[in-house]
């Protein structure tokens, strides 16, 4: 059976998100009932999203809790772009071919795309079948994943486990096209299970059921020339699946890839595996044993469908009461160029957000990006550097002869509503003041007032607050 094409990439129109639900929301689990007001809009937008452009936290609040997730949760169509196209300096970007503008198309449509949770969904999924492009070797077959995820993250999981299964860059990057009959090769059978769908030591499976699921899942191949590259991946039933009976979980059968993909996910361990995943991507706490009981059975219920769990933990008042959650880095630059209303221009977001910690396209490992490490002695630094690039060309006259008079929280004021008034903690809020006082005398020249200003910026964007959501 050959295996489906590959999602367009980014020369062709991104695939429609899926058609919208007209129900409501049926949560099972305890739904927030507290005041949504602006600071919880923001939260749910900085969660679901890449954060409020100027305004829209209030907007958002405006439309209630349930309406507001829904707006997320059920786009339709081709998602709208703000704003001009993206370029490197003026020349139009090539993700296929220029160093780094693979990257800065992505960056580009998590800025600009007002479906900001397909966005999102497409980051949470590439983290979670992590793929690198140091084994694929293809920006094209990179980016054409991403589309996968885009297409599949609020459908069907199983499918979704199906179409990464034939997927090319999955197949390069796990090593399928060395499993063939007689020459088994465990790597993507054992990823699959350990980190995709049911979790290691958790008595989901024995190393048994590895090689046997490993046996079914060969067959794979593609062909290879210095003009096109890996192309016409397919799957050889004749020549290289394994045709012999297999035992997985238990269960005997003639099994194919199919079956694999289908066996991992039908399996009784995945639905808890599912809903802790999914869950630790919104929430920073793990939810209690009657949440995680009812998630599973409300996703088993509807037949492995991602929208309706996720919109119980959108809806959920662990979000809103809970902890405040660090933002990952690709998600706090995004965000601060939506703050900003500012587009991609540069190619340096390419060096500047490994500086702080993750480069698209190139998790650490199969495992995908640790987000407990997120915040440390040298992703910090980085984070202050994005802040610089975010602010190029976006700052006051260092050197102004009439910046105008005001006081320290005048200044402190005007530079909070500069970031969109984001929400910051009153610790954070008493550290900026103390600094707007003390950085300059009452009677500063102009200069001086402006530097402060340029300055309070900065802190601000580089702060423990904004940092998290």
């Amino acid at each position: 059976m050959p295996a489906t094409p590959p999602a367009p990439g980014p020369a062709a129109p991104v695939p429609p998100a899926p058609p919208a639900p007209t129900t409501v929301i049926r949560s099972p689990i305890a739904a927030y009932t507290g005041t949504f007001g602006p600071a919880q809009a923001e939260r749910l937008l900085w969660r679901a999203g890449f954060g409020p452009r100027p305004g829209q936290a209030a907007e958002v609040a405006e439309l209630g809790l349930e309406s507001a997730v829904l707006s997320l949760t059920r786009p339709t169509g081709v998602a709208p772009m703000d704003g001009p196209a993206p370029n490197d300096d003026g020349a139009p970007l090539e993700p296929y071919d220029h160093w780094g503008h693979d990257l800065l198309f992505w960056l580009d449509r998590m800025v600009r795309s007002r479906h900001q949770l397909i966005e999102r969904l497409a980051l949470v999924f590439h983290d979670w079948f992590a793929t690198s492009n140091d084994a694929v070797g293809s920006s094209r077959f990179m980016l054409d994943q991403t589309n996968l995820f885009r297409a599949h993250g609020l459908r069907n999981f199983k499918t979704m486990v199906r179409q990464i299964t034939q997927d090319p860059a999955m197949i390069l990057f796990l090593d399928q096209p060395s499993n063939r009959k007689g020459a088994i090769n465990e790597n993507y059978a054992r990823e699959l299970m350990e980190l995709f769908t049911l979790g290691a030591d958790r008595g989901a499976y024995t190393e048994h059921d590895v090689r046997e699921l490993a046996r079914s899942l060969s067959g794979w191949d593609y062909d290879w020339s210095s003009e096109l590259g890996a192309h016409n991946f397919r799957w050889d039933e004749l020549n290289r699946w394994d045709p012999s009976y297999k035992t997985v979980f238990g269960k005997t059968g003639r099994w194919t890839w199919e079956d694999a993909a289908r066996m991992v996910v039908e399996h009784p361990k995945h639905p808890s595996f599912f809903v802790a995943k999914l869950w630790s991507y919104f929430i920073p706490t793990a939810p209690d044993a009657s949440t995680v009981a009812k998630l599973e059975a409300l996703y088993k219920g509807s037949g492995y469908e991602i929208r309706p769990v996720l919109e119980a933990i959108l809806t959920s008042k662990q979000l809103y009461e809970g902890p405040r959650m660090v933002k990952p880095p690709t998600v706090f630059v995004a965000g601060m160029l939506r703050a900003r209303k500012r587009t991609i221009t540069t190619n340096a977001w390419s060096w500047v957000l490994p500086g702080a910690g993750q480069r698209l396209y190139y998790p650490p490992d199969v495992a995908g990006w640790d987000d407990k490490r997120w915040l440390d002695t040298n992703t910090t630094l980085g984070r202050w550097e994005a802040v610089v690039y975010a602010l190029e060309d976006d700052t006051e006259e260092p050197s102004s002869d009439d910046y105008p008079e005001e006081s320290a929280a005048q200044a402190l004021a005007k530079a909070r509503n500069f970031w969109g008034a984001p929400t910051l903690t009153s610790a954070g809020v008493a550290a900026l003041d103390t600094f707007a006082r003390q950085a300059i005398p009452a009677t500063a020249a102009p200069w001086l007032r402006a530097q402060r200003q340029n300055a309070l910026r900065q802190l601000i964007a580089g702060s423990p607050d904004y940092q998290t959501a």
